[in-house]
């Protein structure tokens, strides 16, 4: 009739089903330790990266700050 459900759309789009997030976790879950360690290793040794990674997971991103400037001798429409 009004061809709604021919409109589409990613097949692919949303979030992956629990089941399959699940196996990812389960086939990750042995590395924890490995990537616990290396995270360590890279943070004691002063790498900005793993000391950023840490931060923001611990305690989250701070919030972005913008520096606004207008140069008064610039019009801000032109008429």
């Amino acid at each position: 009739m009004d061809n709604r459900k021919n409109n589409g759309g990613n097949k692919n789009a949303g979030r992956k089903p629990k089941a399959e997030e699940q196996k990812l976790i389960e086939k990750l879950s042995p590395l924890e330790p490995l990537a616990h360690a290396k995270l360590k290793e890279a943070i004691e040794s002063n790498q900005k990266w793993a000391v950023q990674l840490y931060f923001n997971y611990m305690y989250g991103k701070p919030r972005e700050t913008k520096d606004i400037t207008l140069n008064a001798e610039q019009p801000l429409f032109d008429f």
